[in-house]
């Protein structure tokens, strides 16, 4: 039997991870490449699939200057995702979906 590569593993993950999003009613990406993988879920809300962690952007340390990450274990894509829809949830109140263009701004 062959064992999987490393980015097989964090494909597998991901594409778990995105399965488990839908429960939420989210619809997310997968990417994949260069031994991990990515699952594109909304603005500022990108979670890296790798090892044996997804891991993903939650704020900003403005005294430290940089990122704040939250991690989880890839065994866990279930609980991963109801933690990614609670920041999902945040982000959606801060970076909502642009209207709709009305046909009649734009005269013929």
């Amino acid at each position: 039997m062959t064992e999987l590569s490393p980015g097989d593993m964090a494909l597998m993950a991901a594409e778990d991870l995105r399965e488990a999003l839908s429960y939420h009613g989210i619809v997310a990406d997968v990417h994949d490449g260069y031994g991990l993988a990515l699952v594109s879920v909304w603005v500022d809300l990108i979670v890296w699939c790798r090892g044996d962690q997804y891991w993903w952007r939650t704020g900003w340390n403005p005294r430290q200057r940089r990122p704040v990450y939250a991690r989880h274990p890839l065994a866990e894509p279930d609980r991963a995702a109801h933690r990614v829809a609670l920041r999902y949830a945040e982000l959606r109140q801060t970076h909502p979906l642009p209207e709709p263009e009305s046909r009649a701004a734009y005269p013929s």
